[in-house]
This record gives C-alpha cells, structure tokens and sequence, in this order.
C-alpha cells in the first residue's frame, strides 16, 4: 500500500493543536476541531487574543474547506470581526503519511502570509487503534 493509499484513508475528524507564526516571527497557539465528510471539511478554531486584542479573550472562528489524498485546504473566517479579522484567511497544507500532521502555509490574499503546523490530538488516534483492534 502507498504513502498517498495511507493518507487518503484517514479521516481528519478530531481535535487538533495548531501554531501559526506571523511573518515578524510571533506565533500564536491555536485548537481547531475538524469534521470531514466525504472529503469536505468543516469545523471551529478558539485562540487567545492577539495582536492588539485583549489577551484576555479567546477569538473563535469558522472553517470550510476540502481534502484531496494529502491536501488540505480550508478557508478560516473569524466570528467576531475587527479590522484585522475581516478578511478570510486561506489555508494550504500537506497531512503528513500517518495522518497526525497538517503543515503549510495560511495567507490572507493581497496582504500577508505565514507557516502553520496543526497535530492531531492523541485521543483520536487511540480511539482509531482502539476501533481497528475490536474489529479483528
């Protein structure tokens, strides 16, 4: 079985722990939950305040997006908008081959750009591991 047989499989429903780093270097901490079905993706992100917000709120946001075998590519849109969370933020990125890692990159078009990691939470896996052992 091929790397892309193994990865098309995996289904990215779960939580999962990002980080996505501004171009000056900040990064910022992130939980996304997915749900996918069919190869459509849907699902929220929650992170602390940041760049001029109060560090004392949390900023929730909306995701859509599609996964083709490794691709992943999602468009995330912020529930409560300010100037700096106005435009839609596009995600582009690869899973890696055990399906526990998307990493790329994420832009907001005509204006700037960064690298993002999300890792797959541990529950999910075991819960996978846990599935696949019953059925045998």
């Amino acid at each position: 079985m091929t790397e892309g047989r193994v990865t098309a499989e995996r289904d990215l429903t779960g939580i999962w722990n990002g980080l996505y780093t501004y171009p000056h270097g900040q990064s910022t901490s992130f939980v996304a939950i997915l749900i996918e079905t069919g190869g459509s993706l849907a699902g929220t992100t929650h992170e602390p305040g940041t760049l001029g917000d109060d560090p004392e709120t949390t900023a929730f946001a909306t995701l859509s997006g599609s996964r083709r075998d490794s691709m992943v590519t999602f468009t995330k849109r912020y529930d409560r908008l300010t100037p700096r969370k106005r435009s839609p933020i596009l995600y582009e990125g690869v899973l890696n081959g055990d399906g526990t890692e998307i990493e790329g990159r994420w832009s907001i078009p005509r204006s700037w750009s960064g690298k993002f990691l999300m890792i797959r939470s541990a529950g999910k896996e075991a819960k996978i591991s846990r599935k696949a052992f019953a059925r045998v």
